[in-house]
């Protein structure tokens, strides 16, 4: 079983514990926090602050990084005429080495997904400014665990002693919640009641499952559509046991320390793009809701569910 469909049970259920809105995000000691925004500040010495000739950009690891490729060319294209920079798309395997590079300054901009996204901004300086919403402002999606038909898994209580696919330990989120989940509500233990296996990235849970190679698994519920309407599967080739509330999707921003001009013009990039005949659109339109334009979000306020969930489990954004 995957991990996002446990994250939003167990965010229903810290915010039924009343945490509320606990404080800031952990920034690591080297950023600045002036403005109380939980992001970091942009330096306020000249000299620390960077303006590449070239732009690096990253979409989060979810699915075949040779097809997102080509997908973000027309976006890119228009980023260069707007920043006036070359601008250079950057395929990553991995959240951790995603963050890693906007660490150590070889990534510029980026969309770091759900899980990912407040480790991103206390570790590696990352300032997210917009998710991809409809034309109606809606925007998210929701976890799910999935099975196949003829599993024998009519309810999360049948995983019992089965082996549940996962993508990676923290800092991606599809671990923590569906764990959280099957803890708290189940009191189901990883590793005692059910065998937790960790499949990479939400694509190869849900080609996994249909597959029957994963009896469940936990996934964001808006990969598998894309996956259904590129036929990449069938859509009754898995079947959802359990549902959670709508999570903000994949953020995106750049790295704190560009120039503020640079800054500006890449947030300008992004809400005067165009999206009507992309493959932006041809690609995202698929989701649902559909993701048809860019909209204006804040770290501290569109992700308070998720860091809710992280300190109701404890989780650390300490910086290794």
């Amino acid at each position: 079983m995957t991990f996002w469909k446990t994250m939003a049970l167990a965010g229903a259920t810290a915010l039924a514990l009343g945490l509320g809105n606990y404080g800031a995000s952990a920034l690591d000691t080297r950023f600045k926090d002036a403005d109380g925004d939980m992001v970091a500040d942009a330096p306020t010495n000249p000299a620390e602050l960077i303006d590449p000739p070239t732009l690096i950009f990253s979409y989060t690891p979810v699915e075949d990084p040779a097809v997102y490729a080509k997908v973000w060319d027309g976006f890119l294209k228009h980023m260069e005429k707007v920043t006036g920079k070359r601008v250079q798309f950057f395929p990553v395997q991995s959240n951790a080495a995603q963050i890693e590079a906007m660490r150590a300054g070889r990534l510029h901009v980026a969309g770091f997904n759900t899980g990912s996204n407040p480790i991103a901004v206390a570790c590696a300086g990352f300032v997210p400014f917009a998710m991809m919403a409809s034309k109606k402002d809606e925007f998210g999606y929701e976890m799910e665990i999935i099975t196949y038909p003829g599993s024998g898994i009519e309810k999360i209580e049948d995983i019992r002693a089965r082996k549940r696919a996962s993508t990676p330990k923290p800092p991606n989120s599809a671990f923590r919640p569906p764990s959280a989940l099957l803890a708290q509500e189940f009191k189901m233990q990883a590793g005692k009641d059910y065998e937790p296996v960790f499949s990479g990235k939400h694509d190869n849970s849900i080609v996994g499952v249909a597959n029957k190679d994963y009896p469940a698994a936990a996934i964001a519920n808006s990969v598998k559509a894309r996956m259904i309407a590129r036929n990449v599967i069938k859509a009754d080739a898995t079947k959802v046991i359990y549902k959670s509330q709508t999570f903000p999707t994949t953020g995106y921003g750049y790295v704190y320390n560009l120039k503020p001009e640079l800054a500006a013009k890449i947030k300008e990039a992004f809400f005067t793009f165009n999206w009507e005949g992309s493959e932006l659109l041809k690609e995202f339109e698929k989701s649902e809701p559909p993701q048809e334009k860019f909209l204006p979000i804040t770290f501290k306020s569109h992700w308070e569910v998720v860091r809710q969930i992280d300190k109701a489990m404890n989780v650390s954004y300490a910086c290794k």
